[in-house]
């Protein structure tokens, strides 16, 4: 039993990473999504259609149709049993499943009573969400309808991995344009140099026997200004991808950043009564660097936060710009939660941490903060715990970015 335990949990761990890799920004929906669930609803002729993807402790619903809805707690949701099989997953009447019978969504408004979830599969085994329609009122969909909802999640996972590999490219070619620059800008620095000795050296020269030398050094300065006039070339290329997204659509800036996350994680906040806050403690807010992966650490870090908070209690969120031989973002989140022993800090930061429920007993899958600190280590970053009584627990991340 043991042992299947501990396979279920690795496999858990692995499909939570395959999601993190994607890079999701829960904030931003694919227009391409909402067309998908849109005739998903047409098709089935059902009220409600949704495409949720689900990380440790919430199920994001990144496009609806039919019902106003972004995130719902992991623990309440259908499609977390979806995606423990291949197989789809078809409720007749959610009034008569123990499971579901007893939810809000079925005893009151909408007042769910028919469920059929697909898994969105990136390929490999990993199902990270679904795509799911629902109805008020008991359904029997056809064979032909099931079949077409199968090809919609197919390409709902499509949008979803293409968006990924777009980004994925863009921030490449970023990388090799700050790469392209500096290089660009060290062959200038020389050059230069030379072309500026040669212009000494020629002025000094009047003598006629010297002639022979003036001609080499206008050889040396002609060569060197090609080279610098191919340099100024270079740097004036812009090697964005030629499609129509838009030059930040990858990266953002620390304001940007703020607003997202108060956006996707005040309304959970709200939802225990915790007032949830956020500063920007930088002198130049605007300048823009890549996101990759930075809404998922930061994301599991304050919905952790959440569950271990009081009603009542607060949350506050720190992000900074730090600049020494390099540039590193700070993110820290602090609450007035539940205060945590040296040992149990250890065991946190541990491979094998134990979940716990939170303060409203909500069910811990033990993997948030372990997925958090794996991506910082991912990112080359470091992330450290302070907990103690009066003060609270204070979660700091340190992650190297590069600027343009």
């Amino acid at each position: 039993m043991a042992d299947s335990d501990s396979q279920s949990s690795k496999t858990e761990f692995r499909r939570l990473l395959k999601l993190a890799e994607l890079d999701v920004d829960f904030s931003t929906v694919d227009q391409k999504l909402d067309d998908l669930t849109k005739l998903a609803a047409h098709i089935t002729g059902t009220p409600i259609s949704l495409i949720n993807l689900l990380e440790a402790n919430t199920q994001w619903t990144v496009s609806s149709f039919g019902l106003d809805i972004r995130h719902t707690p992991r623990e309440d949701t259908v499609c977390q049993y979806v995606i423990q099989s291949d197989i789809p997953l078809e409720i007749s009447s959610m009034t008569e499943d123990d499971r579901f019978k007893d939810k809000q969504y079925v005893t009151e408004s909408p007042h769910i009573r028919y469920y059929y979830g697909i898994p969105l599969s990136n390929g490999d085994g990993n199902r990270v969400g679904a795509l799911c329609v629902m109805d008020t009122k008991p359904k029997d969909l056809t064979d032909t309808q099931k079949d077409m909802l199968d090809i919609i999640a197919d390409q709902a996972m499509n949008c979803i991995q293409n968006h990924h590999k777009m980004k994925m490219m863009q921030e490449a070619i970023d990388n090799l344009k700050l790469v392209q620059q500096k290089v660009t800008h060290d062959i200038r620095g020389p050059i230069g140099g030379i072309i500026g000795i040669a212009e000494i050296m020629e002025a000094e020269l009047e003598d006629p026997d010297f002639d022979e030398y003036r001609r080499f050094l206008e050889l040396i300065k002609s060569g060197g200004q090609s080279v610098l006039e191919l340099a100024d070339d270079i740097l004036s290329n812009d090697f964005r991808l030629s499609t129509d997204v838009d030059e930040y659509t990858f990266q953002t800036n620390i304001n940007e950043l703020k607003a997202k996350l108060l956006a996707l994680y005040k309304p959970q906040a709200l939802s225990k009564s915790i007032d949830l806050n956020a500063v920007v403690a930088t002198e130049e807010p605007e300048r823009y660097f890549p996101k990759h992966k930075l809404m998922q650490v930061f994301g599991n870090l304050i919905t952790n936060a959440i569950k271990f908070t009081e009603p009542v209690g607060r949350i506050d969120i720190e992000l900074a710009l730090i600049e020494t031989d390099e540039t590193t973002l700070k993110f820290r989140v602090t609450d007035n939660g539940q205060v945590m022993s040296p040992e149990r800090i250890d065991e946190i930061l541990s491979d094998n941490p134990e979940s716990t429920a939170g303060t409203r007993l909500e069910r811990g899958f033990g993997y948030g903060f372990q997925l958090a600190r794996h991506l910082v280590e991912s990112l080359n970053g470091e992330l450290f715990i302070d907990s103690e009584p009066d003060a609270g627990t204070s979660v700091t991340v340190f992650i190297p970015i590069l600027l343009p």
